[in-house]
């Protein structure tokens, strides 16, 4: 048995978050997983500390549209297994899935889409999150001990954002988008910040309108998810607030396997 630290972080432009000082960061928590999302980046245009971290193995998912999406893994463990994409083509080409499986358990670095810039983005994120129960519950059946971390765009509950009176008509806090993301946890999910803090005004992003992240008028929309069968492996949950290279609050998960 061991320790895993994995933390889940959206960079909004993983070039951008390494030039606010982000690999230095990540060296001093020294997590044995990172999952990235939203790298805006193709991992040919990536400086060398970024595409070839010391003391990880590195994985990417890029979207094919340049500066667009993306996911990412580094790994101190090298996996048995990487699975790039969901199988559905017209969210694989948003670089929008990948796992990598291990001996004892999966890791997944999740990034759903946004439906705050207009009504066509809104269908493809509801496209998406109505296509992935069904691969989720299969998944499942394949790698019952698995960790969803990412960006899923949705808060939950009225804890989970600042306003939840004058958001109740937006995109990330609609009542179907939150009974989905419940649909997701009856699948056999636990959100595992939950498991130990009850609390509200814990958020994982904030504008960069109106001094939002001062103010901490924020949303929680960055998780992880751990499967029901396997959720006795975590042992705590943070959220790095303090860290600012991006206008996401990367989030740490803690596991005993």
């Amino acid at each position: 048995m061991g320790i895993h630290k994995i933390l889940s972080y959206n960079v909004n432009g993983i070039r951008s978050a390494a030039s606010k000082g982000m690999v230095e960061w990540l060296r001093s928590v020294n997590p044995d997983v990172v999952c990235f999302q939203e790298l805006k980046a193709m991992p040919e245009d990536l400086p060398e500390e970024l595409r070839v971290p010391s003391g990880y193995h590195a994985y990417w998912h890029p979207a094919e549209k340049k500066g667009y999406s993306g996911v990412g893994i580094w790994s101190k463990q090298l996996p048995e297994h990487i699975e790039y994409g969901c199988g559905i083509p017209e969210y694989d080409k948003e670089g929008r899935v990948l796992r990598v499986d291990f001996k004892d358990y999966s890791i997944m670095s999740l990034y759903l889409p946004s439906g705050s810039s207009g009504e066509d983005k809104q269908m493809k994120k509801e496209a998406f999150m109505s296509d992935f129960i069904p691969y989720l519950q299969d998944l499942l059946k394949k790698v019952p001990r698995l960790v969803i971390s990412g960006d899923y765009n949705i808060c939950h509950q009225a804890i989970d954002i600042h306003d939840p009176i004058s958001n109740k008509n937006s995109s990330g806090f609609l009542p179907h988008e939150r009974e989905w993301f419940g649909n997701l946890l009856d699948v056999g999910l636990v959100d595992s910040f939950r498991m130990f803090n009850p609390n509200p005004h814990h958020y994982t992003w904030w504008s960069f309108r109106a001094g939002s992240r001062g103010k901490n008028k924020g949303w929680r929309i960055d998780y992880h998810l751990v499967s029901q069968t396997f959720s006795s492996a975590c042992k705590s949950h943070a959220i790095h607030a303090d860290a600012v290279h991006s206008d996401h609050a990367p989030i740490e998960l803690v596991l005993e396997v």
